[in-house]
């Protein structure tokens, strides 16, 4: 009896610790599955990818108002912000390494020029809209002017330096060409870029200006006397956009390029005055 009592016993406590040892691998288990939910929920708190575009200040408007929240809402986990100025003082800050991921310039040279430094990616280039050079002046000038070279009738001209703005750049050939650059650059005022040379005629401190159709479309402040001709032009005013070979983020940012060459975004695009570009 005393043997069998003391069989017994033994393999009382040998279950009592086969059962320990379970509720310790369980709870174990339960130690992994709540690491690996954890993990889980961290992962869905991580911000989304965020895209910097560097383009030119004549595209603020389409994009802030318009592309940006398009894309944003199809787009939930990427969002994007825009930094705009003058095309070649962008392409300085690409240069000096601005961390931004997509550039959109309102002309191929500043474009083809970082593509030659390896610093946007050639294959990654699409010509994507086409723009005006037009002349204006105030809403309330009493200046009749009516021809694009009555720009000389005009006291004080506000013009985008050539030296980094596309406009400027434009003018400057456009002017050179009907023989008129030497008069007006003797009058003119060089404007960082083109959003201040279009408030320099909207405020009446430029008699006259020279802009791109789409800003002079955005205010009421300024009338639009005429188109630069065409035949003073080698090449219309086209607007390329590439993706940054230093960007992080190269599947949102071509996802962005994409979305730009999409009928939606084209659309939207025509409706801020530009035009698409067609080889």
């Amino acid at each position: 009896m005393k043997k069998k009592k003391m069989t017994a016993i033994l393999l009382t406590v040998v279950l009592a610790g086969m059962l320990a040892a379970g509720c310790g691998s369980a709870q174990d288990g339960k130690k992994e599955v709540s690491a690996d939910t954890q993990k889980t929920q961290e992962k869905s708190k991580e911000e989304p990818t965020e895209l910097l575009i560097a383009a030119a200040a004549s595209l603020e408007y389409s994009y802030e108002d318009e592309l940006i929240p398009m894309f944003e809402k199809a787009n939930p986990d990427i969002t994007v912000k825009g930094t705009y100025d003058s095309s070649g003082k962008l392409q300085t800050q690409i240069e000096e390494g601005i961390e931004a991921d997509i550039f959109m310039s309102a002309a191929a040279k500043q474009m083809n020029a970082l593509a030659e430094e390896n610093l946007v990616d050639k294959d990654s280039i699409v010509n994507l809209l086409e723009n005006k050079i037009v002349l204006i002046t105030p809403a309330d000038t009493e200046l009749e002017l009516k021809e694009f070279t009555d720009i000389t009738k005009a006291e004080t001209i506000g013009i985008g330096d050539p030296a980094s703005v596309p406009v400027g750049q434009y003018a400057q050939e456009s002017l050179t060409n009907l023989g008129l650059w030497e008069a007006v650059s003797e009058k003119a005022s060089l404007g960082t870029n083109v959003t201040e040379v279009l408030n320099w005629v909207a405020e009446g401190s430029a008699d006259a200006g020279i802009v791109y159709a789409t800003d002079a479309a955005t205010t009421d402040r300024v009338k639009v006397v005429a188109e630069a001709p065409a035949d003073s032009l080698a090449e219309p005013a086209i607007y390329p956009v590439g993706i940054v070979t230093a960007s992080k983020n190269k599947e949102a940012a071509q996802k962005f390029v994409e979305f730009l060459q999409s009928e939606e975004a084209v659309k939207v695009f025509e409706e801020y005055g530009f035009i698409e570009y067609n080889k």
